[in-house]
């Protein structure tokens, strides 16, 4: 879980980044994958009729923090399987 780099999906027509809302009071919490497959596995399970409209991208654990406080995240969202979806929720503080 503590991988020195994780990947991120973002749409490539507005820059926002692939996010779940558990409920509607948060602001979202980034989803993160392990490898660049498990990304696009999510994206070619779970939206293949789009898929082609978002990117993957590499990011640093150590640039985690400022990318949350910068989007106003409220966590991040680690999915362990893509295809189920399974995915463990981090609150940021």
């Amino acid at each position: 879980m503590l991988s020195d780099v994780y990947y991120l999906v973002r749409s490539k027509t507005d820059g926002n980044y692939l996010i779940a809302r558990p409920d509607a009071e948060t602001s979202g919490y980034l989803l993160l994958f392990q490898e660049n497959f498990d990304a696009l596995s999510y994206l070619n399970t779970h939206a293949a009729e789009v898929a082609n409209r978002f990117a993957v991208e590499s990011i640093a654990r150590t640039q985690l923090v400022n990318l949350l406080k910068r989007w106003g995240f409220s966590g991040v969202g680690i999915v362990t399987d893509p295809l189920l979806p399974k995915v463990e929720f981090l609150q940021h503080s």
